[in-house]
């Protein structure tokens, strides 16, 4: 073990790492229960993307641990999980979906593979970068508000406040107010505490009926033969460029902004404030993605939820392979997870992109040319529904923005490049 995980150097050891493995895991791991609700709204089986969700996040966690000896763990992705269910799914089937997943994840390969990474990410302005994680936290806590019934259609004003007297918002609302208070007394595993109590409470409201024993919750896995290597590649191939564009690009810059933010936290960084092995980490990102596609699930990528791990003294890959062991054990939770309604876990999307929101302060907004970019991308990812067009009116504004103010050079070449694409994108669709 210490061969392997050369714990001392690290100052670090094997309790240490295991404390640290089981509070990752347990931050995270309300996606078992709510990357399969989101993904089932699209037509795609329940029990089958559960279990691809599982096996995605184990194996992808416990090799970033085996091959980066970091303490960090993946799981398929808030926020892309949406884009992919009511966006791309939505339009093109979830079969050309997983397809797109599929070419972004090889893409990102090749570009960590390459080095390319360091070249995009100069090029694309931080405030472009804060204002899509920003925009798709809006976007998803307005998916699951509409998902709680919270907010509904109204024909006069698009939208209008539900019936909150109903038993579903009714429930939702009670389970946001748990997680909330979770949250605020900083209790480790809010998110998932939070779903697991609102689903007792919607036995107690009658809303559903109680489980009658053991086997309503422990059962053997769901099959994924409903899913698995069901990718539509030559459906995907169809797909706009600009949709394909956003996966990878929300994907990249999002593992990126993650493993600099652990990484900072776990001192990882060097004097240039750069990550050691990031490339490393970054091509089992891309590894995850691609295959998590073939399993049948959404974009994986690396998790925030693993800087609580790492707050717990986890500094090396066991702490990765204990939380990876971890999910497999939620095989077995299978029939549990069909019990959680859709109400419970429309709190934890509006929570999450409560946590997304963050990233606004991280924007100028007294420059102007900053700011007008990065608000329309912010605004139109939950007005148009679309991560993409958010990203593609965001690469557009900018350059113009620098161009009329005489900032010009303040803008990268590629950018330029990604503007005329984004044009492309609205008005010559391919």
């Amino acid at each position: 073990m210490e061969k392997l995980f050369k714990l001392k150097e690290s100052g670090t050891n094997i309790k240490t790492e295991i404390i640290a493995g089981i509070t990752t895991f347990m931050t995270m791991a309300y996606i078992v229960f709510v990357n399969p609700s989101i993904l089932s709204m699209a037509g795609m089986d329940f029990g089958a993307v559960m279990t691809a969700t599982v096996i995605a996040a184990g194996v992808t966690t416990i090799f970033m641990g085996l091959f980066t000896n970091y303490p960090f763990a993946l799981a398929s992705g808030m926020g892309l999980n949406a884009f992919f269910a009511f966006v791309v799914a939505a339009q093109y089937g979830w079969q050309a979906a997983l397809g797109a997943v599929l070419i972004s994840g090889v893409v990102f390969f090749i570009l960590a593979v390459s080095g390319a990474i360091a070249h995009i990410d100069a090029a694309v302005p931080r405030s472009l970068k804060s204002a899509v994680a920003a925009g798709i936290g809006l976007f998803i806590a307005f998916i699951g508000l509409q998902n709680a019934g919270v907010i509904v259609g109204y024909e006069a004003t698009q939208v209008t406040l539900g019936d909150l007297t109903a038993p579903g918002p009714l429930l939702s609302l009670i389970g946001l107010l748990l997680i909330a208070v979770l949250m605020a007394r900083k209790v480790r595993g809010a998110i998932l505490i939070g779903i697991l109590l609102t689903t007792v409470i919607s036995f107690i409201m009658g809303f559903q009926p109680w489980p009658t024993g053991l086997g309503d919750i422990f059962g053997a896995p769901a099959s994924m033969a409903p899913t698995f290597m069901q990718l539509d590649l030559r459906a995907a191939l169809a797909i706009p460029f600009f949709v394909i564009f956003s996966f990878v690009f929300v994907d990249v810059f999002d593992t990126m902004g993650t493993l600099l933010g652990t990484g900072e936290r776990a001192g990882y960084l060097d004097k240039e404030g750069r990550l050691p092995k990031v490339n490393k980490a970054m091509i089992v990102d891309a590894v995850g993605t691609a295959g998590g596609s073939l399993l049948g699930t959404s974009t994986v990528t690396t998790y925030i939820e693993s800087t609580a791990g790492i707050s717990e003294g986890g500094r090396t890959g066991l702490t990765s392979v204990v939380t990876g062991l971890l999910f497999f054990l939620m095989l077995f939770l299978a029939p549990l997870a069909g019990l959680v309604p859709a109400e419970a876990t429309a709190p934890a999307l509006i929570v999450v992109g409560v946590l997304m929101m963050a990233s606004v302060m991280k924007i100028d907004f007294s420059d102007f040319t900053e700011a007008f970019p990065a608000f329309l991308t912010i605004i139109i990812m939950p007005l148009a529904y679309s991560i993409a067009d958010g990203i593609a009116v965001g690469f557009i504004a900018f350059p113009v923005m620098k161009l009329v103010s005489g900032k010009a050079k303040e803008v990268h070449w590629l950018l330029y490049v990604l503007a005329v694409v984004a044009l492309v994108h609205f008005f010559w669709p391919v």
